[in-house]
């Protein structure tokens, strides 16, 4: 035996992942910034789509607590779909994002809120891809998710949608 670790000089180096794009949705809804930030976040109980987007369906609720985005069943059970690290009212939040899943298998969501002629810009930036399971299943099913979700948003703001 020449070296100890003579084994480990052998190990292939592992396949580079090819970066993902982020998924990107922008809407525009009726109203200031402030308005729609706290439509969005104090509010997402109202208008989230339970019926196709949720860890428990129908009856749930969802809301923004403390640090962390949360769904409550209507027995009680909890699911944590993210953990906001960055949160500055009324311009934007980051969070992890992992709604049915667990935190070692989270993306990245930025929200963002901008003052345009008309209301409130949303623009939606959901990365960070490799930290899912399934990485390009998971961006190709938020892809196309994220506008429905985005246009229920929208008319519960008032806005007419797409």
């Amino acid at each position: 035996m020449d070296n100890l670790f003579s084994h480990a000089a052998a190990a292939p180096e592992p396949e580079p992942v090819e970066e993902l794009e982020p998924v990107v949705v922008t809407v525009v809804v009726p109203g200031p910034v402030a308005r729609a930030f706290m439509g969005f976040t104090e509010h997402t109980h109202l208008w989230w789509p339970l019926e196709g987007h949720s860890v428990y369906g129908p009856g749930s609720y969802v809301e923004f607590e403390e640090h962390l985005i949360l769904e409550t069943a209507d027995d009680g059970r909890t699911a944590v779909w993210g953990s906001i690290d960055d949160w500055q009212p009324p311009l934007s939040f980051h969070a992890t994002w992992h709604p049915g899943t667990q935190a070692l298998w989270s993306t990245e969501l930025r929200v963002a809120f901008r003052a345009v002629e008309g209301g409130t810009e949303l623009r939606l930036v959901h990365s960070g891809w490799e930290g899912a399971q399934d990485p390009a299943g998971a961006r190709a099913e938020y892809q196309a998710g994220w506008p429905g979700v985005l246009e229920r948003f929208v008319r519960f703001m008032g806005g007419s949608g797409a």
